[in-house]
């Protein structure tokens, strides 16, 4: 069977938008000789549309949505996902289903089975889970159609399960001789080759070919991956979606040989860069911006963002601001001043010494007899804050913020200062993945200056200040990170690997102290297991401690 697999980026609510795109590409699959094409998992609405599910009339312009595709497909079948009532009482509201539709009308509706209600997912939340599972005759063939996570739960590729049940083996079971999933499955490092691998198991599993269809694109702190694939039923790869964007893919099934070639991109850096990069474009141009301004300091973070941001909009839709305090060394306004000028984005020097000294002056009567102390150096980068946002006020670009995740981690950054902004492009990239991404950066080409890569990090918000003056060096504080942020892991086997218990303890109590600025940070792009926002779901006011 020839089968078109629309990898499409939709816009949530984006009704009629998503719908003109996949009507498109729906035709240039049948073009394409396709006889079944396939769309993503609730493509109509886009994912995740969280709790404007609540909105009955956002369910009904759904179904609208989805009565006036009907009429624009022709005998070659379509499926695709979108959100519908439940009609059964007692249970949730709503069904994430699939429609199968066919010479203007609906002819199956499929339900999915598992619903994910971890980490960044909740849709235990507002869907209804099927009841029961039953392959459907397309062409004269059948076919197990499944949604996302009803692929995620083999019994031999996950040594714990989540779900009793594994729908895709009882559809097997049930006759089905083809699996097609529609799906939305985010991205984080490395989750495209644990994703391959796992449909590769589940093909050999079951012996059948089986295609998935993944969307791409970014909405809010997600980003999705593509890599839509063909295996057949040896679990060889017969077709693999590009990644970080769109296509159409044709493949017959029957015909198509396994070929060495087909492989997912190998190096992690520039996966993550190409990922930041569709997050940022994606965040900007749904959101209806059309430019962005940040803080140009001279430092890695800064930097490393200016070049996401330039190669996601283009080096005339960003604008870098240095502002420069009295502690400001004339090597870190060059660094930026060379960085502006190698990517051809606009720079503007906005010196803030003086209306610091106003605000300090404005203060020293209630501040008399205190000694200076971190209070003077956050109103420096509140001024940055201040400014950047009056820029974005008066000229409309959106700000973006440059904290990484090791600083928003641990507090060492300041409120309304540098966390001022729309987006934290690298709020989920520690550090040390920071100085790799920038060294790949800079692999033919010195792109960012190697100064400002190999220079000690620091704020400069006080003389000779570096950030190993509050922090222990990034090598440790990572690891840390990893350990207790990301894996949720006992904080007792980073002492045991000999890490000192004062370190481990000291940066613990800062994570815990820092969640309450956390909470009040920008969304930030997630591409760890485990990211700040909406996957962590930590009390501020507690007192637990490791």
């Amino acid at each position: 069977m020839h089968i078109g697999l629309l990898q499409l980026n939709a816009t949530i609510g984006a009704f009629d938008k998503n719908r003109a795109r996949l009507e498109a590409a729906y035709k240039e699959a049948v073009a394409k000789g396709a006889e079944l094409v396939l769309a993503p998992e609730l493509f109509l609405c886009g994912y995740p549309p969280r709790d404007l599910l609540l909105r009955d009339d956002f369910i009904q312009r759904g179904l609208d949505c989805l009565l006036a595709l009907t009429r624009s497909i022709g005998p070659v079948p379509l499926i695709v996902g979108y959100a519908d009532r439940n009609p059964t009482r007692p249970g949730r509201p709503l069904r994430n289903s699939a429609a199968v539709i066919q010479n203007g009308k609906i002819t199956h509706c499929v339900m999915k089975s598992l619903l994910p209600t971890y980490d960044v997912f909740d849709e235990d939340r507002y869907f209804e889970p099927a009841e029961k599972v039953f392959p459907i005759e397309i062409a004269g063939e059948k076919i197990a159609v499944t949604i996302c996570e009803d692929i995620w739960n083999d019994a031999d590729f996950w040594p714990e399960r989540r779900y009793r049940c594994d729908p895709v083996h009882d559809l097997v079971g049930a006759g089905a001789k083809l699996i097609v999933n529609l799906s939305a499955s985010p991205w984080q490092r490395g989750k495209e080759a644990q994703r391959l691998e796992m449909l590769q198991r589940v093909a050999r599993d079951e012996r059948v070919p089986l295609v998935q269809v993944n969307m791409v694109g970014a909405n809010d702190e997600l980003i999705f991956d593509g890599h839509s694939v063909v295996l057949d039923a040896q679990g060889n790869v017969l077709a693999l979606g590009a990644s970080f964007a769109e296509e159409i893919l044709v493949v017959d099934t029957e015909a198509a040989a396994p070929s060495p070639a087909l492989s997912l991109p190998s190096n992690p850096e520039e996966q993550l860069f190409r990922a930041l990069v569709l997050g940022v474009r994606d965040y900007v141009g749904k959101c209806g911006f059309k430019s962005v301004v940040l803080g140009l300091s001279g430092g890695i973070d800064s930097a490393l963002i200016a070049v996401i941001a330039a190669e996601a909009l283009g080096a005339d839709k960003v604008w870098g601001v240095s502002l420069p305090s009295r502690y400001s060394s004339e090597g870190s306004l060059s660094d930026a001043s060379h960085l502006a000028k190698k990517l051809g984005i606009r720079y503007d020097v906005l010196p803030i010494g003086e209306p610091v000294i106003d605000v300090e002056k404005t203060l020293e009567s209630v501040f008399s007899g205190r000694t200076p102390d971190a209070t003077e150096e956050n109103i420096q980068s509140r001024m940055r804050g201040l400014l950047l946002m009056a820029l974005s006020n008066k000229f409309g670009p959106l700000v973006l913020t440059t904290g990484n995740k090791s600083e928003l981690a641990v507090g060492y950054c300041t409120l309304y200062g540098d966390m001022c902004g729309a987006l934290a492009v690298i709020a989920d990239v520690l550090k040390t993945e920071i100085y790799a991404l920038s060294r790949w950066i800079n692999r033919d080409e010195e792109i960012i200056p190697w100064s400002t890569i190999e220079k000690p990090p620091s704020a400069e918000l006080r003389p000779n200040q570096t950030d190993q003056d509050s922090l222990p060096p990034y090598e440790i504080l990572d690891r840390i990170l990893r350990h207790y942020v990301v894996d949720d892991a006992d904080p007792k086997m980073l002492i045991s690997e000999g890490i000192a218990p004062e370190i481990v303890r000291d940066v613990l109590n800062k994570i815990t102290f820092s969640e309450y600025k956390r909470r009040q940070a920008a969304p930030g792009l997630k591409v760890s297991p485990r990211a700040f926002g909406m996957g962590r779901r930590v009390p501020i006011a507690q007192g637990f401690r490791a």
